[in-house]
């Protein structure tokens, strides 16, 4: 028997293998992962440093626990160079090959990279993974000031993170606010008074134009005790340690595209999680869901549950309920809740109790369609949420 094949080991393809194993417990299950297969909570890494957690602490299982938990194989550090879809069969970069039944894609997202000028543009960090994380963690030891690149909801959270593991933290981004495409103005600009009060120099507007290590300007220089210095559009200069890049992310879709299945924004699937090619599924921040591409957990825990059933001979439609968005900034508690993209309507912002703020997005047929809250109570988060029509019922 032909095995299910999970590509990726992140929480997408852990999740679907744990649930697919406990509705089927003989079909053969393979994960295939380019990286170490540890599993861990990806979600954590942009709020671990304030707690003093290393890349070891965040792991869960090692790959030879994962393996015993889906009672199956776990191939760790082997790349997949290409898919015959016809053989069904997986093609590795370092030669040989693994034959599938059905084939899950779980292959995450890539963080969005950029052209930058100066010496120092090789300096630039991302955290995407928990190898990564453990490269950041080394790389910023001694820094005692980090400037971030980009002030959306990963940006965020690392800069709260940052404060709190008492560093000092820049945010560059070219937008008016934070959490721009999420938030309506009113909250966006009081969560920036917020954060702001609690440290973080936010510089909106701008962008970094080029980057350079401090030595480049001299001995005597008012820059000369931190490592590198960021050149932003508008002329000014900040000098900091380390740069962080949070511009976003870009769905990994080259493995599907050079197999031939449908691409748009991400590797383009139904209801069930099906691509264009029989006896393929994608699922995670690599998917397009009907039009959606949603990295988040909880739309990726629905698909993952949902998915196994299919696997196990199940057909099932994934449904997205309402899924609001809990920030990790202590320092201005935020939900959001989005409207679907390209929804019709307005931001209504109302004053809450005492310093909380609460927006609601309403349709133009007066149903609301999303919210935002900033230090509001969960209680009201959960009402709002009920509220709320399904993303896909």
């Amino acid at each position: 028997m032909k095995p299910v094949v999970i590509v990726g080991s992140g929480l997408a393809g852990v999740t679907v293998a744990r649930e697919f194993r406990k509705l089927d417990s003989g079909t053969p299950l393979v994960i295939v992962t380019r990286d170490a297969g540890s599993v861990y909570s990806k979600p954590m890494l942009s709020n671990a440093l304030a707690g003093g957690r290393s890349a070891g602490a965040l792991a869960t299982a090692d790959a030879a626990a994962l393996a015993a938990q889906i009672k199956g194989e776990v191939v760790a550090g082997r790349e997949i160079a290409s898919i015959d879809t016809a053989a069904r069969s997986l093609r590795f970069a370092d030669g040989g090959a693994l034959d599938y039944g059905q084939l899950v894609l779980a292959l995450g997202a890539d963080p969005i990279r950029f052209a930058i000028d100066g010496d120092g543009a090789d300096a630039v960090l991302t955290v995407n993974d928990l190898a990564d994380y453990a490269s950041f963690r080394a790389a910023i030891e001694a820094a005692g000031h980090i400037t971030i690149l980009g002030g959306g909801l990963i940006g965020c959270e690392f800069a709260n993170d940052l404060l709190a593991s008492s560093r000092r933290v820049a945010v560059v981004d070219p937008a008016a606010w934070p959490l721009s495409r999420l938030l309506p103005e009113a909250i966006g600009q009081a969560f920036r008074e917020r954060v702001a009060a609690a440290g973080v120099d936010f510089r909106f507007g701008v962008t970094a134009a080029r980057i350079d290590r401090s030595s480049r300007y001299g001995n005597g220089s008012t820059v000369s005790d931190h490592s590198l210095t960021v050149a932003l559009s508008n002329g000014e200069i900040i000098a900091t340690d380390a740069v962080l890049s949070a511009i976003g992310l870009a769905p990994r879709t080259s493995l599907a595209k050079a197999a031939g299945l449908t691409v748009k924004r991400g590797i383009v699937v139904d209801r069930q999680l099906r691509t264009s090619e029989a006896g393929i599924f994608a699922l995670g921040d690599c998917a397009e869901v009907c039009g959606n591409v949603l990295p988040y957990v909880m739309p990726l825990m629905n698909a993952a549950r949902a998915l196994a059933k299919t696997l196990a001979g199940q057909p099932t439609d994934v449904v997205y309920p309402a899924m609001p968005v809990v920030v990790k900034t202590p320092a201005a508690p935020l939900t959001v809740c989005p409207p679907a993209i390209g929804a019709a309507g307005q931001w209504q912002t109302a004053q809450a109790d005492g310093d909380s703020l609460e927006a609601t997005f309403i349709g133009e047929g007066g149903q609301m369609l999303g919210f935002a809250l900033l230090n509001v109570a969960p209680a009201r988060r959960q009402a709002l949420t009920k509220e709320l029509p399904p993303l896909l019922a």
